[in-house]
């Protein structure tokens, strides 16, 4: 039995004790354990709304309201500051639908972002979104450079987490569409705070020879002024789990690899994925669940 100011959860609230912020998350490992600490808190969702964006693509084209491969032309409109690489190749350029989503993912390109919510449309993507069981989470609109102090999105991580729970059941849009999904959020590049300190033997398989199915992750992270935010799913040979980690009102608003949100999201990440290992694939020993 564990101690009773041992459990995961006491242990958690130990480790971020030194945190001078407002840090929520939400864990499931899929087995009827979940872990919740400021779970129903609002946050800027940032980048993290773009999960819903994909996942509108692929219920639209499922239900023969959009297609995957139409083609989506880059036009002034759609030009944002911030991250992505459509812009280096010019107004003018043209893009599937599918890939324009794969890049809004894995770089978090803005301008990708604006052509989707062009295409789809911000009333269809919120209806998606509702229709997961997500009734706070909300794209509020497009990007634009000269209103980032606006509210893109506002989230909580227990809908984040909703969206990756129905992805890892292949019940998100369906199998098939749960699947492509899935394997785009594998290539997303900017994951320092739910993966950064996970074993990096594992995560760079390509570097170490690791089997890179035996150990990876399909996550969406987003940071602005107002939030550092990640989250997504952990496949193991154990099975996948769900953590979300969202950090907000704290004082360094620089975009660094050490910012506190992501040194204390990290060690989250790890006691947890070190907890998830040990019991071989649960959170909580079964006598105790």
């Amino acid at each position: 039995m564990t101690h009773p100011q041992l459990t995961l959860e006491k242990r958690i609230e130990a480790e971020l004790c030194g945190l001078d912020a407002t840090f929520c998350l939400y864990a499931d490992d899929l087995r009827g354990n979940t872990l919740c600490r400021g779970a129903d808190e609002p946050f800027e969702s940032a980048s993290t709304i773009k999960i819903y964006i994909l996942g509108c693509l692929y219920a639209e084209a499922e239900a023969g309201r959009a297609d995957l491969y139409a083609p989506l032309t880059y036009e002034e409109r759609h030009f944002v500051d911030g991250s992505g690489m459509i812009r280096s190749l010019g107004t003018g350029a043209v893009l599937r639908a599918r890939d324009a989503a794969t890049l809004m993912i894995i770089c978090s390109d803005n301008i990708a972002t604006n052509m989707l919510i062009d295409y789809l449309g911000l009333d269809r993507i919120n209806a998606f979104i509702r229709s997961i069981g997500c009734p706070t989470t909300t794209l509020h609109r497009s990007l634009a450079s000269d209103n980032w102090s606006l509210p893109l999105g506002t989230i909580t991580p227990r809908e984040m987490g909703r969206f990756f729970v129905l992805l890892a059941r292949g019940e998100l849009v369906s199998p098939a569409a749960s699947a492509a999904m899935r394997q785009i959020l594998r290539g997303q590049h900017y994951n320092t705070m739910l993966a950064g300190q996970l074993p990096p033997y594992y995560t760079d398989a390509e570097e170490s020879g690791a089997d890179p199915d035996l150990i990876y992750t399909a996550t969406k992270s987003g940071s602005m002024d107002a939030c550092r935010n990640d989250g997504g799913l952990v496949h193991t040979p154990y099975g996948d789990y769900v953590l979300v980690l969202m950090c907000k009102d704290f004082a360094n608003k620089l975009e660094v690899n050490d910012h506190p949100a992501f040194v204390y999201g990290g060690r989250v990440s790890r006691m947890l994925f070190d907890q998830y290992l040990a019991l071989e694939g649960r959170f909580v020993k079964e006598e105790e669940a």
